[in-house]
């Protein structure tokens, strides 16, 4: 059994903003790293915690102590949709009934308070990569115009600009490998971010932005 994770309980803006300034430093040296705070995906049915977007998009999901695990299997499963890969950052009070019902390919992440006051972060697993894409899922990170403009691109959005997004998210899922998917998603995904295009996400205690462009500091 996983050690009580210090002498309070870690709220999710406690681990949040311990775990962004972590990845802006993994990822300092890298411009066109960008993060993203609530990043809707399945047309918005989830939210992804944290997600850092570079050569992959990957995932962070937080459970502080003030949570539970009912919804995990759930996120697992939708995360497993889009993400190259996924990482579970946790508690003491979580993380062994979690390792127990994540898939191999999810990394694990165990915070902790420490003596000063600051929340460490301790590397459990590692995240692998997920072969096990789903393409319309992956579709779906595409706003519709977005979507019908890649399908012009590649010739193929005769009869589709009065489509509903379901279909022109069909269509472009059929018309790319996986792999092209993954890039176009990607890459446009970023450009958004990066042009704060996306959705305002709420989180009162970000006060930087509901986005990230590295490099950044704080």
């Amino acid at each position: 059994m996983a050690a009580e994770s210090g002498h309070r309980r870690l709220r999710d803006s406690d681990i949040r903003s311990s775990l962004v300034r972590h990845l802006r430093n993994v990822h300092q040296s890298e411009p066109d790293t960008v993060i993203r705070h609530e990043l809707g995906i399945c047309a918005g049915s989830r939210r992804i915690d944290l997600a850092v977007l570079n050569g992959e998009i990957v995932g962070y999901e937080i459970k502080s102590d003030e949570d539970t695990l009912a919804r995990l299997m759930g996120q697992v499963h939708a995360y497993g949709r889009v993400l190259d890969r996924a990482t579970l950052v946790t508690t003491a009070r979580h993380v062994d009934k979690a390792m127990s019902q994540l898939p191999e390919w999810w990394g694990v992440v165990i915070v902790a308070c420490q003596d000063f006051g600051g929340v460490g972060i301790s590397w459990i697993r590692d995240p692998q990569y997920n072969a096990n894409l789903d393409p319309f899922a992956l579709a779906q990170l595409l706003w519709r115009d977005e979507a019908l403009n890649q399908l012009r691109s590649l010739g193929l959005g005769k009869g589709l600009s009065r489509k509903a997004r379901h279909y022109v998210w069909i269509e472009l899922a059929k018309a790319l490998s996986v792999p092209e998917l993954r890039a176009v998603v990607r890459e446009q995904v970023k450009t958004r971010i990066k042009e704060n295009r996306e959705w305002p996400v709420g989180r009162p205690h970000e006060r930087d932005g509901v986005t990230s462009h590295m490099p950044a500091t704080q």
